[in-house]
């Protein structure tokens, strides 16, 4: 199952002084269609355990739009009560800039991806990096 989740508007990243939101967002990680540094890159949230699978997609929405994935490497879960607890979606290279029409509001945690990949249209490439 591919998941979606959120970076928020105000997401900074030591490595990208000054940038916030999308900008370090792109900044941080390895950017869309370059080869692959060697890095493993974490997003944690709160929540449930998602039925998600090394080489499914992870989703990331920023500023109210989808602006790509990456394909899982790693999920880990630390429960912590109830079935809830701290799940980190790691993943490596291989991101894709992509996007469908309408906007995406944002929400915590993790969902399940909400359109069909038939919806899915390339991102131009970003100078923001």
């Amino acid at each position: 199952m591919d998941v979606c989740v959120v970076v928020p508007k105000n997401f900074t990243w030591s490595g990208a002084l000054g940038k916030r939101g999308y900008a370090a967002w792109l900044a941080e990680g390895d950017p869309p269609n370059s080869p692959w540094s060697g890095t493993l890159w974490e997003y944690t949230t709160w929540g449930t355990q998602p039925d998600i699978q090394p080489g499914e997609r992870v989703y990331v929405v920023c500023e109210g739009r989808l602006v790509g994935y990456a394909p899982l490497v790693r999920l880990d879960f630390e429960l912590i009560r109830h079935a809830q607890g701290f799940v980190t979606l790691i993943r490596g290279g291989g991101a894709v800039a992509v996007t469908i029409p309408e906007p995406v509001q944002g929400f915590r945690g993790w969902r399940p991806r909400f359109w069909s990949r038939d919806q899915e249209i390339p991102v131009p490439e970003s100078k923001e990096g």
